[in-house]
């Protein structure tokens, strides 16, 4: 049995840290208390905290279980790396999934994501930064989805 390299783990990690923050986030926009969540999920609040801060030692039926609590359907948590269904606005949007926002969200300090609404300004009030031929199918979507979402008519991007 081989073993993973240092690099392998820190993605890993980083991964399911990234997955517990989009499950709280979910859960908090829902208005679900933890301690709801929790009993609904067949795990103790402690668990629930360990997920949603990424523990890799925590069982993946707990993980799924709490998804599934939460409306999400499991088999999409472990989908490869792909654009963004065309239409789709996540709750919270990475940071490290969109460079070009990334980019532009320099000012904004120790945030990893940001609300759909909180995006869509910072790409609209930095249109002339965008770099347009740097743009990924996965952000040229999310920027659609954000202004058709939001109320603002699609652009030609």
């Amino acid at each position: 049995m081989g073993t993973k390299s240092p690099e392998a783990l820190t993605v890993s990690a980083a991964a399911l840290k990234q997955l517990g923050h989009e499950l709280r986030a979910h859960r908090k926009a829902l208005g679900i208390s933890a301690a709801a969540t929790a009993e609904a999920a067949g795990v103790s609040r402690v668990t629930l905290h360990r997920i949603e801060k990424g523990e890799p030692s925590v069982s993946i039926g707990a993980w799924f279980n709490v998804a599934t609590v939460l409306g999400l359907k499991p088999g999409g948590l472990l989908e490869a790396e792909a654009a963004d269904p065309k239409g789709w606005i996540p709750v919270r949007i990475p940071l490290d999934r969109y460079p070009q926002l990334r980019a532009l969200a320099w000012h904004v300090q120790g945030a990893e994501s940001l609300s759909p609404v909180e995006a869509l300004a910072i790409y609209e009030r930095n249109a002339r930064h965008l770099e347009e031929s740097q743009l990924s199918p996965a952000e040229r979507n999310l920027i659609e989805a954000l202004r058709v979402g939001l109320g603002e008519p699609a652009p030609d991007v």
